[in-house]
């Protein structure tokens, strides 16, 4: 007999004693999620770092939608990307930013590019015996790993004072871009018998570059591509305190635990396809829709394919979720979405894939519409609808597309990591109510 059936039996007569109904949570008062009645999120802290707006306040005190705006520091982040004043190192700058609080020199920004590039190289013998001698069948898993091992290359890695957080944040920033790389180069030649291709990082390059560089056999990139991947990464830098890697990184650290496994649990969060895996399935939707009707498909065929969706009646999307729609706090407008559309666009141009983006555009506009008219609230594209279509025009494969975004927000967790040591660093403990009957113990014998 299969043994899991006992298990099957336990899990099924355990439901006489374990259920919670629903209800009971509004009757208790909990916060679901920590979410407030209309969806907002309960105030759990104080940040300087960035603010997310998505909604204001009218004189009653009732959430009322708005375009969304994100500010790192207090700036706009569009204010930021403008083309006019890309000068390369937008991440980098945007790093310093979140980190110190202040626009910095160019003399401050080439000293902390200089701080990030003395960092690149990893430790002896730890791609050997960490990455290519352990491939991983789940990139995000194989970073965990790999964060948790530096740990045992730092000769004081259980010291988390605020300074040493920072030196310690940093060496873990400036790796993981090699680590991402070189953990998908040993993924696909173990499993899918690809060549093994390693290239070393560049310390004249910037994150972006170098990614690109070690990514591509040639190591060949355009300054266009490079620009666009910069301003992935600006974009995702961060999100506020209240997302779920970040707010678990908050949790972790506050018991004073190193920063090896605090940054660890936040992948571990990250990873999750309602966090950061959700860029995958909107490309895997994209793809699915594009296969199905063709990018000069009628706006009349988009729609219906959108109301299949939402019925679950298209192929390969069973949850009734449009993917790349909808955020916790954005309503109107995701600022982050609408600055990577006219970058995309530009490349798009370069790539020969203006069909392509002018669909992707065309999809986004009849989704919202489509949307509002079905669920009877406002729900706009965000940064995942356009960063699967970005990074499949830098031809990143989609193994690395949730990495690409650990490498990103590794300096908002570290920001926050900083921010709370310095100024709660309290241990995060909430409540729970205990819901359940008292009973008397019984004698094994008498059971």
């Amino acid at each position: 007999m299969d043994k899991n059936i006992y298990l099957a039996q336990f899990y099924g007569k355990s439901q006489n004693y374990t259920q919670i109904p629903r209800e009971w949570f509004s009757k208790y008062g909990v916060k679901r999620g920590l979410r407030n009645e209309d969806h907002t999120g309960v105030l759990v802290g104080l940040t300087r770092i960035a603010d997310v707006v998505g909604y204001q306040r009218d004189e009653k005190g009732q959430k009322v939608d708005c375009d969304g705006v994100l500010y790192y520091r207090g700036i706009d982040i569009r204010e930021l990307a403008k083309v006019e004043n890309y000068q390369g190192y937008l991440y980098e700058e945007a790093s310093f930013l979140l980190l110190f609080g202040y626009l910095p020199t160019e003399d401050e920004l080439n000293a902390f590019c200089k701080v990030l590039q003395n960092g690149y190289d990893l430790p002896d013998d730890f791609l050997e015996m960490n990455l290519l001698r352990l491939p991983g069948k789940n990139l995000m898993n194989k970073l965990q790993h790999a964060l948790l091992t530096l740990y045992n290359y730092d000769p004081d890695p259980d010291n988390t004072d605020v300074y040493q957080t920072l030196r310690k944040g940093l060496n873990i920033m400036s790796k993981l871009p090699s680590i991402a790389v070189y953990a998908y180069m040993s993924k696909v030649h173990y499993y899918n018998r690809k060549s093994l291709v390693i290239h070393y990082p560049r310390k004249d390059y910037s994150t972006a570059e170098n990614i690109l560089s070690m990514l591509r056999p040639d190591s060949k990139f355009t300054p266009k591509e490079a620009q666009l991947l910069d301003l992935l990464l600006f974009l995702h830098a961060d999100h506020g305190g209240g997302t779920n890697s970040t707010f678990t990184n908050i949790v972790v650290s506050s018991t004073d635990t190193d920063i090896y496994s605090s940054m660890a649990s936040s992948v571990g969060a990250l990873k999750g396809p309602r966090h950061g895996g959700a860029n995958i399935r909107v490309s895997l939707m994209m793809e699915q829709v594009i296969d199905a009707i063709g990018i000069k498909a009628t706006d009349e065929q988009i729609v219906d394919v959108i109301h299949q969706i939402l019925n679950k009646k298209f192929k390969g999307c069973h949850d009734g979720l449009v993917y790349g729609f909808g955020h916790a706090v954005y309503t109107l407008s995701d600022p982050r979405a609408e600055i990577m559309r006219h970058y995309c666009g530009i490349l798009a141009k370069e790539k020969g894939m203006t069909d392509v983006f002018r669909f992707y555009n065309r999809f986004e506009k009849l989704a919202m519409k489509t949307l509002k008219e079905e669920k009877g609230v406002n729900m706009c594209s965000n940064v995942d609808y356009y960063s699967g279509f970005a990074y499949n025009m830098l031809g990143i494969p989609r193994d690395l597309y949730t990495p690409l975004f650990v490498i990103s927000r590794m300096v908002g967790w570290l920001a926050h990591n900083i921010e709370h040591k310095l100024y709660d660093n309290r241990i995060v403990r909430p409540a729970a109510k205990y819901v359940g009957d008292l009973m008397d113990y019984i004698p094994r014998k008498d059971r």
